[in-house]
Parts: structure tokens; C-alpha cells; sequence
């Protein structure tokens, strides 16, 4: 892994190049990371009682609203009532592509796993056009970063 522009990318060697995670959401619709081919991902998690996750989330509704990309939010550590996950979506405005109740961080089982380890709130994931990870991000996210990187992978990739 290497530290790119405050995000810590990805390296091919120490991760799986793709993961195609599966996930519920909070209205019961299946999301795979194969449903987005062709777009970014950006998996974020969060936990209701985070104050750095909801000044965040401005920028990644603006993320979401981009052809391009795909923003998926995951709800953890909550407590026993899963309701709280679209409660708290609702009530700071997370217009996300999905919003899912993923459980606790703790919990080996949780199916947030396939994504990555979350040690701390906010982190997220994003995933390039062709579905690999790319990049791991401890703490909120930065846009210009993240066009930034998303610019210069276009370029070696020779796409538009």
C-alpha cells in the first residue's frame, strides 16, 4: 500500500484485486459491487453517533449525484434496533445510492467484511470502473482528492 494525496492506495499485491462484495439494503434490495461496472464506487462507512461522518456527507451526496459513480453508505455499530440505520440516513440527508444496516464492526460474521477492516469513523472504500479496489480512506473524504485520482487513472488507463 501507498500513501497517494492523503488516501492510502490499494496495492495489488497485498489485497485482492476485486472483491464483489453483496450487501442488503434498508429496503431490502440486493447490492453487488458487479452491478456498477463501468462506475466508481465509493463504499462509506458510518456509525449514527459520528459527528465527522455527517459533515462529510455534502460531498458525497454531490459524489453520488456524478454518472460516473455510485456512493453506498453502510450503518455500523447502532445497537440492537436496525431501524436507527435509515432514521439517521434520513435525518442528515444521505442521498446515497443504497444505505445498509451492516451491523457491528466487531462481529467476524458482519458482511461488511468483505469490504475491508473500518477501525475508525468515518472510512471508506472506493472501487475503480473495472471493480478493483483502489483506494482505502481513513477518515473523511476529500473530493478534489479523489477527482484528482480519478483523473489520473483515466489517463493511465487511456479512458475517458
Amino acid at each position: 500500500m501507498a500513501w497517494v494525496s492523503g488516501a492510502l492506495l490499494a496495492d495489488a499485491q497485498a489485497a485482492p484485486k476485486t472483491i464483489n462484495f453483496q450487501f442488503t439494503d434498508v429496503n431490502g434490495k440486493s447490492i453487488r459491487l458487479s452491478d456498477y461496472k463501468g462506475r466508481w464506487v465509493l463504499v462509506n462507512f458510518w456509525a449514527p453517533w459520528c459527528p465527522l461522518c455527517w459533515e462529510e456527507v455534502p460531498e458525497l451526496n454531490d459524489l453520488n449525484k456524478r454518472q460516473d459513480f455510485v456512493v453506498i453508505g453502510v450503518g455500523l455499530d447502532y445497537g440492537p434496533e436496525a431501524n436507527i440505520v435509515p432514521e439517521t440516513a434520513r435525518r442528515h440527508n444521505l442521498n446515497f445510492e443504497a444505505i445498509v444496516a451492516g451491523g457491528s464492526r466487531r462481529n467476524p460474521e458482519s458482511p461488511f467484511r468483505q469490504v475491508g477492516p473500518v477501525d475508525f469513523y468515518p472510512t471508506s472504500y472506493l472501487y475503480d470502473p473495472n471493480g478493483e479496489i483502489v483506494m482505502f480512506i481513513p477518515g473523511q473524504i476529500k473530493v478534489k482528492r479523489i477527482l484528482a485520482f480519478m483523473d489520473t487513472w483515466r489517463q493511465i488507463h487511456s479512458v475517458k
